[in-house]
């Protein structure tokens, strides 16, 4: 059985030392003192570690059931479910007018992990209505907001979000789906969607679709696209739950991973619908929930990352094999263990690198989307949609590899199932196709996000790297040389790619398309490298002050010095990749693949 401990010690080093949230302006922060964070991260952790962790293989195993119509989730789900829900822990970072508990959404990020790390396929069902409410929340009526809200944020009613049609997966532009108006106002929905996650289940009594269909002679392509409110069940006028809508399960996909999450085909026929924000501005709408899904999908690489190192440390600890080269560590036993072996070391390096940096990561960006909504930070705003497909891209990415690595420490042990760690990459391998496949993240950052208001978001990132290596080069030599030097070296390589899409990929865009992918990754590792950078300073702060736990802050700077010397020289390599162009990539006529 794997294991799995929440990483709330290393939660609340990034909250009090590297982000120091109660000096913050951003109202809600000043409340987030240490006993009180510590409170609520140790109690979700025991929730992770005692409820959902021992359903995972269960999930795993069990898969979904459909049955007449109804999907019947795994063993032990529905219990847990109302545990979540009686513990208030659905509505965390939700408004108190509708039942939340209004926290910033930096602690529904951290909350969030620990439960995805326990647990993902459970965990998408909440993580699937927070973002449907959260889209209701911002563009929804006053009238849809009391209709829907309190019951969603309560998770009494769950929510999904249907974009995806048999024929049409990224360009919804091809939509099918229709959206015929009736004169009460409402609209005729009618049409399928595809890989639809929480679909169906068992464990709420109403189920809030967000439906993207096209109004009939509404704009063509993606300017006619509206989004819907869809329930299972009709709402009545006094909120009790009135007739069953059009609204079907077609099928439960057979999927590789997150077995214990009904994903599934959804039919409308007729099935009656609400007009969520304004015709024919549905994306505007469906953002509002994809960018809050892509940070959390990005979460998910880390926790499965997170999940999958912890499980390879314990065995590289207990797993006896081969000696140590330098001489015996394990003279009473017939073997050493294998994490004295270096590139044993060098593999679980990367993975706790990656995890903790990655974590680093996520809590910036969260932190930057409570500047935005809570502080109505412009600037703030701007730079966390420039960073949210290098968050769900790169993040996700380097999460599945690190699971991959994990199950590699163990062996032919990893690759059976009675220590559980294919699970770990066969769940993590879906972050990187939904939400939006990485390999159109890449195109959004490099041929949408980075002219966003002429440039101004990634020449304010610049800035804030450069400015961080100049206010603190005169820490130490030491820590010069460890963190500012390569950080310095890894930002000039990412700007001289962004200048080499300027100066070609105007005349020659596949030039600027067929670098994307690398720039984005590239751009990951600057942004792991920055936040190393701040990790170390604030290690070297409370070493410097006398802390009483200094190995976990000498731990932090071995750590640190690790991704600078080993991971970070990696931008080098993406940078010859771009600047080699577009010529090599499309030079293959089609016919000869």
């Amino acid at each position: 059985m794997p294991i799995y401990t929440a990483p709330t010690k290393d939660m609340q080093f990034l909250l009090h030392d590297v982000l120091k949230v109660t000096t913050s302006s951003v109202p809600g922060y000043s409340d987030l003192d240490p006993d009180f964070t510590n409170a609520i991260l140790e109690e979700a952790g025991k929730i992770s570690s005692e409820v959902l962790q021992p359903l995972n293989v269960i999930g795993d195993t069990e898969g979904c059931v459909l049955e007449n119509g109804m999907v019947r989730t795994p063993s032990g789900f529905k219990a847990a479910f109302d545990q979540m829900k009686e513990g208030g822990w659905t509505g965390i970072d939700m408004p108190e007018q509708y039942g939340g508990q209004n926290m910033p959404y930096v602690i529904g990020t951290a909350i969030s992990e620990m439960f995805s790390g326990s647990n993902q396929a459970f965990t998408m069902y909440q993580g699937l209505t927070h973002g449907a409410a959260s889209a209701i929340l911002a563009h929804g009526t006053d009238a849809q907001k009391d209709t829907y809200l309190p019951k969603m944020v309560s998770c009494d009613w769950t929510g999904t979000m249907n974009l995806t049609e048999p024929h049409c997966g990224t360009d919804l532009g091809l939509m099918r789906t229709k959206a015929e108006p009736q004169e009460n106002g409402s609209y005729k929905i009618s049409g399928q969607k595809i890989f639809i996650s929480a679909g169906e289940h068992d464990m709420a009594d109403n189920i809030i679709h967000l439906v993207l269909a096209k109004i009939p002679g509404g704009p063509d392509g993606i300017k006619g696209v509206s989004l819907f409110i869809v329930p299972k069940f009709l709402v009545n006028d006094d909120g009790t739950l009135g007739a069953r809508n059009g609204v079907s399960v077609g099928n439960i996909e057979k999927k590789m991973g997150i077995h214990g999450n009904s994903t599934c085909v959804m039919n409308y026929d007729d099935a009656t619908g609400y007009l969520l924000g304004e015709a024919h501005k549905g994306m505007r709408a469906m953002f509002t929930m994809m960018n809050e899904a892509r940070l959390g999908v990005g979460m998910q690489g880390v926790s499965q990352a997170e999940a999958a190192y912890q499980n390879a440390v314990d065995y590289a600890k207990d797993r006896l094999q081969g000696r140590d080269v330098t001489g015996t560590k394990n003279p009473d036993g017939p073997a050493d263990p294998l994490i004295v072996h270096p590139d044993i070391r060098r593999s679980l390096m990367d993975q706790k690198s990656f995890t903790e940096g990655g974590r680093a990561f996520l809590f910036w960006g969260a932190s930057m989307i409570d500047a935005a909504h809570r502080n109505n930070d412009k600037d703030a705003d701007g730079l966390v949609s420039l960073l949210t497909p290098v968050i769900k891209g790169f993040l996700t990415d380097e999460g599945y590899d690190m699971t991959v690595r994990a199950q590699q420490v163990f062996g032919g042990h990893g690759y059976i199932e009675e220590h559980g760690m294919s699970q770990f990459t066969r769940d993590a391998r879906i972050a990187q196709i939904y939400e939006g496949a990485n390999g159109v993240q890449a195109l959004d950052l490099v041929g949408r996000k980075l002219a966003v208001d002429g440039g101004k978001h990634v020449m304010a990132f610049f800035e804030m790297v450069k400015t961080f290596c100049k206010e603190n080069s005169t820490i130490s030599e030491a820590f010069t040389a460890d963190f500012i030097e390569p950080l310095k070296s890894a930002s000039k390589d990412l700007q001289a790619a962004g200048m080499y899409f300027m100066q070609n990929g105007v005349k020659n865009p596949n030039h600027a398309l067929a670098g994307s992918y690398d720039f984005m990754h590239m751009f990951g590792h600057v942004c792991l490298g920055q936040m190393w950078a701040q990790m170390a300073k604030a290690a070297q702060s409370a070493l410097d002050a006398g802390s009483s736990d200094a190995a976990f802050y000498e731990t932090k700077l071995i750590t640190g010095r690790y991704y600078m010397a080993r991971r970070l020289p990696a931008t080098a390599l993406h940078l010859t990749r771009i600047t080699s162009g577009a010529d090599t990539v499309m030079a293959l006529d089609a016919t000869h693949f």
